[in-house]
This record gives structure tokens, sequence and C-alpha cells, in this order.
């Protein structure tokens, strides 16, 4: 879920204070291919209705664009919206395209159509979203993650970890950015399984059926403490779940009942006061993928082309730092884990998902 500081929560909400107020109604155009003077590169992030302080993707993604305006002299301060429902995806995007913003952030994969939509409404105006891809919309530049690779490191962990030998994950919402996580986490605990003739159980996710446990949301935190209270119950000393803020209910109810592997951001500097629960988190570095977008876009004249893929290899994701679990797992288990992202980096092991960016 990225990054050393990047969620310290008062800064955050510092931002917010200055910078969450309603998109305004303009006429202007803003055309995109107009090389602009510095601090004139307007960027505006809409968020999906997991909102700007979810400790995860949507918080990341706009650590991505305050550090684009640390890097470059070119950006004005940028600006963000929290949708808070599905409904407001369209007006918040059209209203900061009609506000001559430069660079419109749309994040997360929920927010692909509405993107598409106003993208194409808005033509001349350079788009970009996280966790999608808009076939043929030559406008949006996509930043994608093959998360899976991370969490299978998360799973082989966890398997390895587990002292029940049971482990479980959930997601907020079925939908391709989760069901990747949790396929991952699977055939991580499967590797392990295989591995060392062992019988480690997922609870929650069945890979081949692609079906399992979601809370259909990422705010509702009671969810997430109930869902995770069904996981202990049957045994699960290890949870990961997949689901933004609902995620924080499992962390908050940890105690010592049972581990959390958080994902997104590193759960460690995102939500520290859990940091004690935290085994590790599958992370997705969300915020250099943003800033190079958003620097990209500001030296350029016309519109951003290609696509972003953060994967093992180039650190685009990864598993954060064991923090306070550093001295609770085994340095063989440690050795194995990178041994093993070594393997999935020179593709002597494969790691697949339907659910992967294709």
């Amino acid at each position: 879920m990225r990054i050393v500081g990047i969620l310290a929560v008062g800064g955050l909400m510092a931002g917010l204070a200055a910078c969450g107020d309603a998109p305004e109604s303009s006429s202007g155009t803003g055309d995109s291919s107009a090389a602009p003077a510095a601090g004139d590169y307007k960027t505006c992030m809409v968020t999906d209705i997991g909102g700007i302080d979810d400790r995860s993707f949507n918080a990341s993604a706009w650590k991505g664009l305050q550090d684009a305006k640390a890097d470059s002299d070119k950006l004005a301060t940028p600006k963000n919206v929290s949708s808070k429902a599905e409904a407001d995806y369209v007006p918040n995007l059209t209203q900061f395209a009609q506000q001559d913003c430069n660079f419109v952030l749309a994040v997360g994969g929920l927010m692909g159509d509405a993107t598409k939509q106003v993208a194409t409404a808005n033509a001349s105006k350079q788009f970009a979203i996280v966790d999608a891809a808009i076939p043929g919309a030559t406008n949006v530049y996509p930043m994608q993650f093959d998360t899976a690779q991370a969490a299978f490191l998360a799973g082989y962990l966890s398997a390895g970890y587990s002292k029940s030998k049971k482990v479980a994950t959930y997601g907020g919402l079925k939908i391709p950015p989760v069901t990747i996580f949790m396929d991952g986490f699977a055939d991580g605990v499967a590797y392990w399984n295989q591995q060392k003739n062992d019988n480690v159980q997922v609870l929650g996710w069945d890979k081949a059926k692609q079906n399992g446990s979601f809370a259909e949301s990422f705010t509702d935190q009671g969810k997430g403490k109930a869902l995770s209270d069904g996981f202990v119950a049957q045994g699960a000393d290890v949870i990961m779940p997949v689901a933004g803020g609902t995620g924080l209910g499992t962390a908050a109810n940890a105690g010592s009942k049972y581990s959390v592997v958080w994902v997104d951001v590193d759960g460690c500097e995102s939500a520290q006061q859990y940091c004690s629960s935290f085994l590790t988190t599958v992370v997705k570095n969300i915020p250099e993928a943003v800033k190079e977008a958003a620097v990209k876009g500001a030296d350029s004249t016309g519109m951003l082309t290609g696509s972003y893929l953060g994967t093992l290899e180039n650190n685009g994701v990864s598993i954060a730092p064991y923090h306070e679990y550093d001295s609770k797992v085994s340095p063989e288990l440690k050795g194995e884990v990178d041994k093993l992202k070594a393997d999935i980096i020179a593709g002597t092991v494969k790691v697949t998902s339907p659910a992967q960016p294709k």
C-alpha cells in the first residue's frame, strides 16, 4: 500500500484542510497541449468512496501528487476531493476538468467507467487512473500493480509464521484490484505447503472458485472486526484484510489474538497505532508512480503515452519491513522469503491471477 513518512496523519489532515474542498465550476478549457509556466501545472485528484484518509491507496496517491509538487517547480499546489458515493465520480471528475486542471487523477478501479466517460467528453485533458486501464482512451494514463507477486511473498511468510496452521483474508469488494491480493496470498500459502509438505489452510478465499469473504465496504470498520472475529473463531492467527478503511477494524481488534498483513501502504507508517499487530504489508508503490506521471505531464507538451506496471522487479510492489516483528520472524524464514522474491523476479517461480493487469 510506499514509503517512509507518507501518511503522518497530521500532515495528511493539514493537506485535507487546504485542498479538500469540492471542485468549483469553471468554463475554462485548460488545453494540456500548452506548456505550463512555473507553478501553473494544476494536478487534481478524485478519490473513490474510501476517502482521502483511508490509510491506503487514496492516501498514497495523494502523497504522490504532493511529492510531485515538491519535485518540480512547474506544478501548482494539488487539489483533491473525496467521493462519498459512486454517483459522485462523474461530477467530481467533470468539475475538475472544467476548472482548468491539467492532470486529473482518478484513484481506484471503481472509477474506470466514470473516468472513461469524462475523459471522452474532455479529449484535450490529461487524465490518469490508479488500478485500472481504459483501452482506447489515449488521454488516460493507466497505473497498475501486479500485487499478486508481493502478496505471494506475504502468503508464504504468513504460512511459515502461523502457529495454528490457519490464515485468512477478506476483501472490501469483489473487484480485480482486491482479488489480485487474495490470489497471490493464497498461492503463497500453497507454495509453502508444497515446499514444506505442510497443510496450512486459507480461510476467506478460494482461488479456484474465485469466491470468498467480502465486507462490501471500504469504510465500515465494524464489518472488518466481525469478519476477523469469525476467522479467529475458526482458528486463524494471521489475517490479511484487502479492504481499505474497513481493515482498520481488523487491525484495532487484533491485540494478541492474531497478526495482520496490511496492504497498500506500510501499516507501521499509515496506521502507526497498530504497528505491533502488523506482520508486514503488501506494498503498492503508488506515490512514486503518481509522482512520476504528474512530473512527466508537467514536462510534456502532449498527452502521456504508455502505461505503468508495478512489479517486484521495479519495486512497484514489495513487502514492507517486519518492524516490530523483526525479532519474531526467524532468520530462516526471512531468508526463504528473500529467495522467493529473487525466484519470482527471475521467473523461476510463476505468479498468476485472473486479476493481473494485462
